[in-house]
């Protein structure tokens, strides 16, 4: 995957917009970061602790800010489109309010 086909899959979800985040692309719900471009070749995806070790192994290894698991980072270059769709879909699905919930097929 390219950072532009991550930056296509996470600006197709409703209402997500880009933004910096200390110098980095974020992909944000409102001001809620839900993904952001760390670096070159590197997707840190914010999902819930039983959602972030569902998904490890392979191209996803968990990430941890301090001793919290805050979610995923993922490979890119070892990642496909439908993994990185999902795990965007995930990060989109928890923060989400139900009137966008609801309106998702």
């Amino acid at each position: 995957m390219t950072e532009e086909q991550v930056r296509a899959l996470a600006l197709a979800l409703p209402e997500v917009t880009e933004a910096d985040h200390h110098g980095r692309p974020s992909f944000r719900l409102g001001t809620t970061v839900l993904a952001t471009l760390w670096a070159p070749g590197i997707l840190n995806v914010m999902l819930g602790e039983s959602e972030a070790r569902a998904a490890e192994g392979g191209a996803v290894s968990l990430l941890w800010w301090g001793e919290r698991l805050s979610g995923v980072r993922v490979d890119l270059a070892a990642a496909d489109e439908a993994l990185v769709g999902d795990l965007l879909e995930e990060a989109w699905t928890r923060r989400a309010p139900a009137r966008l919930r609801r309106d998702r097929p």
